[in-house]
């Protein structure tokens, strides 16, 4: 009844042959919980490998891919039957996986190998590997596949590979727990975590058809400080602007990232752990670990306008396709807090951000993917 009284304000009328589904990965159960976003309802629960992690989706097929830590596999899942359809062979402790624009290729960064694997996806196979740095937790494609980036660690180093030749292009030291990355969607410019300090590194990318000496190699451009131990970089769709989680200060930094230059900090709330920004570039979701909220921050206004209340240890978060709703992992309660991200009073007032309901998981949900499609 809940469902029903607020559809026809606050959800998509979806024709009859749309399917939307959330993936949340279970590190502690070995699991992926399936949630039914049409009807916002729990769908099933389908067993992987050992300890999933990281989880992906095609842009281009119905499928979804779960790294399992545990035992060096990614389970392949049908998202139209919601089964598991295969299962590819990769190295020791894969952490994260990332597929190319185009949906043919899969880059798993095996933290416990010092390696990555490329997998070709269609075949199910892996096709190559190129060592990197100590302990790679995350491996990122560039959005015109020019550049591999990957994250070491253990290493405090950044890895550039050619993914076309399959060797290393450059090697960046001076990144303590380089960590999370994102390119901008002019691939660019990347942009690294180092979660052991308090600095962003920023690296300039060689260009395929250069058009300046500069554009001809990978070189470091600035080590940005920001608080005390930046985990995770959120980034707006049209690549202006980046947030950055400060875990040990309780605060987002601003990053312009067409200068290069730090705007400042707010406070948003107890170890903030990940950050999402809206498709329309104007609110920064952020899920404070130790609060058990989630802060709203408008961008344009520069300040904090919300924080709901969602369940223990709020960490990874995705978007619906519409975005009218936000999935929190709460990793230390096993379930999913599904916010509205706007909504309306009695008094039909706009309010940004409200808790919906709670969907059960499983234990230690650590990530979030969302696929939609419609049925043939």
């Amino acid at each position: 009844m809940l469902l029903a009284g607020c559809r026809q304000r606050d959800f998509p009328d979806y024709p009859s042959d749309y399917r939307e589904y959330a993936y949340v990965t279970n590190g502690g159960s070995n699991t992926v919980t399936v949630l039914d976003l049409v009807n916002v309802r729990r769908d099933r629960e389908l067993p992987v490998g050992t300890n999933p992690s990281g989880v992906a989706v095609s842009p281009i097929r119905n499928e979804i891919y779960v790294v399992n830590s545990g035992d060096g596999t990614i389970s392949v899942i049908d998202s139209q039957k919601n089964t598991v359809t295969a299962t590819i062979p990769v190295h020791r402790k894969p952490y994260f996986i990332d597929v190319s624009a185009d949906g043919h290729r899969g880059y798993v960064a095996n933290s416990g190998s010092n390696n990555v694997s490329i997998l070709d996806l269609e075949a199910r196979k892996e096709i190559g590997v190129v060592g990197t740095g100590e302990s790679p937790g995350m491996a990122r494609i560039a959005p015109d596949s020019s550049t591999l980036l990957v994250t070491n660690r253990a290493g405090g180093s950044v890895t550039l590979i050619d993914p076309h030749t399959l060797r290393v292009r450059s090697v960046f030291p001076g990144c303590t727990g380089a960590t999370d990355a994102v390119i901008l969607p002019t691939s660019s410019k990347a942009f690294i975590a180092c979660s052991g300090g308090h600095q962003v590194m920023v690296l300039a990318l060689a260009r395929p058809t250069p058009m300046n000496d500069l554009e001809k190699s990978d070189h470091l451009l600035d080590l940005l400080d920001v608080g005390q131990t930046p985990v995770d970089l959120a980034m707006k769709p049209d690549g202006g602007e980046i947030f950055v989680s400060n875990f040990d200060s309780n605060t987002v930094s601003e990053i312009a990232t067409g200068t290069n230059e730090v705007g400042g900090a707010s406070l948003i709330g107890a170890h903030p752990a990940r950050g999402i920004v809206s498709a329309d570039n104007s609110l920064l979701w952020v899920s404070n670990f130790s609060a058990n909220t989630v802060g709203a921050y408008s961008i344009d206004d520069g300040k904090r306008i919300n924080a709901v209340q969602v369940g223990d240890g709020p960490d990874a978060m995705a978007f619906s396709s519409a975005g009218h709703l936000l999935l929190v992992a709460n990793s230390r309660s096993g379930d999913v807090s599904v916010l509205r991200t706007t909504s309306y009073s009695p008094k039909g007032e706009l309010r940004v951000g409200s808790l919906f309901t709670m969907l059960p998981a499983a234990r230690g949900p650590n990530a979030i993917a969302v696929k939609a499609f419609k049925i043939p």
